[in-house]
C-alpha cells in the first residue's frame, strides 16, 4: 500500500545546451521569412551565433559589408528548423550554437536552453537556478542581449506576476511566439 503523503515532483527542466566557442574568420548569414518578419541567421560556418528579429518598426536588420551570404550548412539546417518550429512541428532544436557573450550573459543563455516549449519562467526563477537569488535585473538585461532569439528562447522568460515584459522583438512578437507554443504544446 503506498502513503497518502507522496509527493510527486516538479518535472525537470530539459538538459542545458553547451555552447561553443566562435571561431575565428568571417561570419555568414542568411535570411528567411518567418510569422515574425524576414530573419537574419548568422554564424561562423560551424555553429550559430545569432538569430536578429526584424527592428521593433519592421524594417529589417542591417547585414555589415564584410559579412558573407551563406545558403548552406548551418545556416540552411537553421532554416529548416525555424521553418518546422512555425508549423508547429519542433518543439526543441538541434542545433550547434556558438553566442558571443560574456561568462555571465552565457550562463543565463545557458539556463533559457532548459525552459521547455510552451512553458514560461521568470526572471526571479532563473535567478534562483543560476544560484543569484537577487539578481533578477541581470538576468534580465542578460535575457535582452541574447543574440539567438527563438533558438535560445529568451521569449519564454516572464515578470514575477506572469505578465509579459521586455523582448527585443517587440512585445507583439513575444506574445505571438508564446501562442505559437501554447497551442503547439
Amino acid at each position: 500500500m503506498l502513503p497518502l503523503d507522496i509527493e510527486v515532483p516538479e518535472p525537470a527542466r530539459a538538459a542545458a545546451v553547451v555552447f561553443k566557442d566562435p571561431t575565428p574568420g568571417p561570419t555568414r548569414f542568411t535570411t528567411m521569412d518567418s510569422p515574425v518578419g524576414e530573419l537574419t541567421l548568422y554564424g561562423d560556418g560551424q555553429a550559430l551565433g545569432g538569430v536578429l528579429t526584424p527592428a521593433k518598426d519592421g524594417s529589417s536588420r542591417h547585414v555589415p559589408a564584410d559579412w558573407v551570404r551563406e545558403d548552406t550548412g548551418v545556416l540552411a539546417d537553421t532554416a529548416d528548423q525555424l521553418r518546422a518550429y512555425f508549423a508547429g512541428t519542433l518543439t526543441e532544436f538541434d542545433l550547434p550554437l556558438a553566442p558571443a557573450g560574456t561568462e555571465w550573459q552565457r550562463r543565463v543563455w545557458t539556463a533559457l536552453t532548459t525552459i521547455p516549449y510552451g512553458e514560461t519562467a521568470s526572471y526571479g526563477e532563473l535567478a534562483q537556478e543560476l544560484g543569484r537569488p537577487t539578481a533578477s535585473r541581470a538576468v534580465g538585461m542578460a535575457n535582452g542581449r541574447n543574440p539567438i532569439s527563438i533558438v535560445v528562447p529568451c521569449h519564454r522568460v516572464i515578470g514575477a506576476d506572469g505578465t509579459l515584459t521586455g523582448y527585443a522583438g517587440g512585445l507583439e512578437r513575444k506574445r505571438f511566439l508564446l501562442s505559437l507554443e501554447a497551442h503547439g504544446a
